[in-house]
């Protein structure tokens, strides 16, 4: 096992853009719209988580090389009965920012998950409202100065 050597590889511009969503009960929904959401403001939190995921991809995926992120974007978007984050990231490197966007993404929406648990709970204690979907790459960029 080892990481993939990008040694003779030459430093580009790179960019990445990952985007996934959580589905939500309407009522949690509107309670983040109203900003009455307990543990605080989802939406600028997980903005700021997902900065912070991208940040951190190589420490949590063992063969991503640890690369100088120059940018990293969130955005959110509440739907009736979904959240959804959408995340770029932006470096110069020798290894691209797929990686880092994804990680960023799926971070943000397990960060929803865990500030709005306690309204997505069933009688029984479960989630049969809450799910994430649809994590993906929808674009990337690679171009030689």
């Amino acid at each position: 096992m080892s990481m993939v050597d990008v040694t003779g590889k030459e430093v580009v511009y790179r960019e990445a853009r990952a985007r996934g969503c959580i589905r939500l009960r309407r009522e949690t929904i509107e309670r983040i719209r109203r900003g009455e959401v307990e543990k605080g403001d989802v939406i600028q939190v997980t903005k700021v988580v997902a900065i912070q995921g991208a940040k951190k991809t190589w420490e949590l995926l063992p063969l991503c090389h640890p690369i100088a992120i120059t940018y990293v974007g969130a955005d959110v978007d509440i739907r009736d009965d979904e959240l959804c984050v959408e995340v770029v990231v932006r470096t110069r490197e020798r290894t691209g920012v797929e990686m880092e966007a994804l990680t960023a993404v799926a971070l943000a929406l397990l960060n929803v998950w865990d500030m709005v648990k306690k309204y997505e709970k069933d009688e029984a204690g479960q989630y049969p409202y809450t799910r994430i979907e649809g994590i993906s790459v929808i674009s990337k960029v690679k171009k030689a100065s």
